[in-house]
């Protein structure tokens, strides 16, 4: 049986870092599209940090330009094709909403086309957002709940997230969304409320600061770990049939509740320390959202293996050990 290979968009993020991860231990020969528009290496860290850089195979390219993934897909075969580059952060979304629509929704459709022409064989999974659904029109969101995007970066995933049904149905490739709700770690990027909230805290705890600022706390989060999350991915591109799959863990906490969780690891008393700044409410904010896992539950037989509580704990130790490793 020959070797499977796959190919990671965004693999120097903090999913792809996982999802390669977890490849390489399955056997795979991993490949990773790798944009040079600057010199950060960044994205290599994660690799590093989970010891796994020097197995994969950074190749250049870019999902705005078709030309290089057709390139790629001809050089590389792949029979997995993991779609998770984007430009991922919403605040920065309403600065650059033509930018997002490029990469985070016409760069789904330029992987897709690519694979339509050069290797329809291959099987795609598409990284779809629980910010799809916005202005929640259930108060537990599913695989049939309707769409509302709130944010540039919310339209740019849902047009992704069409393309990738549209594909399925219209050329029969093994083409699936996974609706994501939020999965953080250590690796998450500090632009991030979750590893702002465990950095702030570790550097508050070291005495290198003295507060927190945050925006709206009171928005609720249905909050999971990315080393979970990513199982669900490979899981989706193993089965009989192409379908689209929440991956949540059915409980939603507020903003408020898990920077608490980040305090009490190191016995801090947040009410000295927490700072609510107007400067950082959204536009138009996304009160909460809390997914539906039962069909990933039914199908795909996955199930969240750690807790909002061990998750918060997990980074907390990683950002406090960060920190005193430059002391």
């Amino acid at each position: 049986m020959s070797t499977k290979r796959a190919l990671i968009t965004g693999i120097t993020g903090q999913d792809g870092a996982y999802l390669a991860q977890l490849l390489l231990t399955k056997g795979y020969e991993v490949y990773g599209l790798s944009p040079r528009r600057s010199n950060n290496d960044s994205g290599a860290t994660r690799l590093q940090w989970l010891g796994v850089d020097k197995d994969v195979q950074l190749i250049d390219g870019d999902l705005t330009d078709l030309s290089s993934l057709i390139r790629i897909m001809q050089q590389i075969q792949p029979d997995e094709v993991y779609n998770l580059g984007a430009q991922s952060f919403v605040k920065t979304s309403w600065d650059q909403p033509l930018l997002t629509g490029q990469v985070t929704g016409m760069g789904a459709a330029n992987v897709l086309e690519a694979i339509r022409l050069i290797c329809p064989q291959a099987r795609f999974y598409q990284a779809s957002t629980s910010e799809m659904y916005g202005l929640i029109q259930e108060p537990m969101q599913s695989e049939t709940t309707p769409f509302y995007p709130r944010s540039p970066y919310a339209a740019a995933k849902l047009y992704a997230h069409w393309m990738t049904v549209n594909y399925r149905e219209s050329f029969d490739l093994y083409a699936c969304s996974g609706i994501l709700f939020n999965h953080e770690s250590p690796l998450r990027g500090l632009e991030f409320v979750t590893r702002k909230v465990t950095d702030g805290v570790a550097r508050i705890k070291l005495g290198w600061e003295t507060e927190l600022r945050l925006g709206n706390i009171d928005a609720k989060r249905d909050w999971g770990h990315a080393r979970d999350y990513v199982k669900a991915m490979w899981l989706m591109l193993q089965q009989e049939t192409a379908d689209d799959f929440v991956i949540a863990t059915g409980r939603t906490t507020t903003v408020r509740d898990m920077c608490k969780i980040a305090f009490d690891c190191l016995g801090l008393e947040m009410e000295k320390h927490l700072v609510i700044d107007p400067a950082f409410f959204r536009p138009a904010e996304v009160d909460i959202l809390l997914g539906n896992p039962e069909k990933a539950k039914q199908k795909l037989g996955w199930e969240p293996e750690t807790s909002l509580e061990s998750m918060i704990e997990e980074m907390v130790e990683a950002d406090l050990q960060r920190l005193s490793s430059r002391s």
